[in-house]
C-alpha cells in the first residue's frame, strides 16, 4: 500500500486550515452526554507503545460512547514485547478486524508508516518529538470556547519545546489560523532554530516579554531529570520561567492559562495559579472528549 487511507490522522502539518476547521466543527456536535452511536459495529484498537493517561483514556471513552468496541494493545505483554516489527503488528490488527488503529509511539514517522501499508485510518496520538495532533486540536477547540477567533491572538508556550510534540502541533495550527506564537524557556529547551517551525513563530528568553499582553499560556511539561541531564539548575530555572500569579497579571485580563498534562506543582507553575480563575487546565483535559470523538467519526466517514 501506498496510499493513506481516508480519515486518517497523521498530523497538523499537512493540514489544510479548512480541513482543520471541519473537525472542529464536528467537535462542537460531538455532545458525549447525549451520543450518537456512529461507530456501533466498529472495532477501533488503541495501540500504545508508550504509556499514557489523558490521551488513551478520551480515545477510549471517545470511541465507546459512540458505541465502539476498543481494544487496547501495549508493547508489554503483547507479541511486540518478543520484537515483532511495527508493521506485522499493524497487519495482524487489520486481519483480526481493526477498522482504525490508534497509535502512540516512541519513534517519530511510525504512524506515517504504518498508515502507507494499511487500508485502514491511522490516527497519530503522539509520535517521538514530531506530533500531536489530536492535542492541538482539542487546545484550539479550547482556546475557541473562550476566545472568538485564533487570529491576531498572542500565545505564550513555555517550557521544554524542544521535546514537545505538544509544542510542534501547535505551532502548525495556530500558525495558520494568523495567531502570533511566542516560545519562551532557556536555549537547551527551546533552540533559535524553534522559529523556523512556522511562520509568525518567534523566541524569547524571558518569560516577562513572552507574557506581556499574552491571550493565551501553555505551559509545558518540564522533567526534572532532563533539566539535570543538560545541567540547568532547578532552582534557576523556576526562578525565571516557573508560572506565578504576579507573572499571570502581565497578560491580558482575560487571557487563558492552558497545560496538556501532567502538569508538575511547584515546578512548571505554583498551585494558585494551577487552580486560579484563569486556569482551564481542567477543561482542557475535558475537551479531549468530544474532540477526540470527531476525530474518530472522520476515521471511520461518519461526519454527517
Amino acid at each position: 500500500m501506498t496510499k493513506v487511507a481516508r480519515g486518517s490522522l497523521l498530523g497538523i502539518e499537512s493540514l489544510e486550515a479548512g480541513e482543520i476547521l471541519k473537525i472542529l466543527q464536528l467537535a462542537r456536535r460531538m455532545n458525549p452526554q447525549k451520543p450518537r452511536a456512529l461507530l456501533r459495529g466498529k472495532r477501533i484498537v488503541l495501540l500504545f507503545y508508550e504509556p499514557s493517561t489523558r490521551t488513551r483514556s478520551s480515545f477510549e471513552i471517545a470511541a465507546k460512547t459512540m458505541g465502539a468496541m476498543t481494544t487496547l494493545v501495549q508493547s508489554s505483554g503483547s507479541s511486540i514485547e518478543k520484537g515483532e516489527s511495527l508493521l506485522d503488528t499493524g497487519y495482524t490488527l487489520r486481519a483480526v478486524g481493526a477498522d482504525v488503529i490508534v497509535i502512540r509511539h516512541p519513534l517519530a514517522g511510525a504512524p506515517q508508516l504504518m498508515a502507507k501499508h494499511l487500508d485502514i485510518p491511522v490516527v497519530n496520538a503522539g509520535d517521538g518529538m514530531h506530533e500531536h495532533p489530536s492535542q492541538a486540536l482539542l487546545d484550539a477547540y479550547t482556546i475557541l470556547k473562550h476566545k472568538k477567533t485564533l487570529k491576531g491572538l498572542k500565545v505564550a508556550i513555555m517550557g521544554d519545546v524542544f521535546h514537545s510534540r505538544v509544542a510542534r502541533s501547535a505551532c502548525h495550527l495556530l500558525t495558520k489560523f494568523g495567531s502570533k506564537v511566542v516560545l519562551c524557556g532557556p536555549p537547551e529547551l527551546v533552540p533559535e532554530v524553534a522559529t523556523t517551525l512556522a511562520p509568525g513563530v518567534s523566541v524569547t528568553r524571558h518569560a516577562e516579554e513572552a507574557l506581556r499582553g499574552t491571550d493565551v499560556i501553555t505551559l509545558l511539561r518540564v522533567q526534572k531529570e532532563r533539566l539535570a541531564g543538560l545541567k540547568l539548575r532547578l532552582d534557576d530555572y523556576i526562578a525565571r520561567y516557573q508560572m506565578t500569579a504576579r507573572r499571570l497579571k502581565l497578560a491580558k485580563k482575560d487571557a487563558i492559562l492552558m497545560h496538556p498534562g501532567p502538569i508538575i506543582r511547584g515546578l512548571e507553575l505554583t498551585s494558585d495559579v494551577a487552580d486560579g480563575p484563569q486556569s482551564v487546565i481542567v477543561e482542557e483535559v475535558r475537551n479531549g472528549v468530544p474532540t477526540r470523538m470527531a476525530i474518530l467519526a472522520r476515521a471511520a466517514g461518519k461526519t454527517r
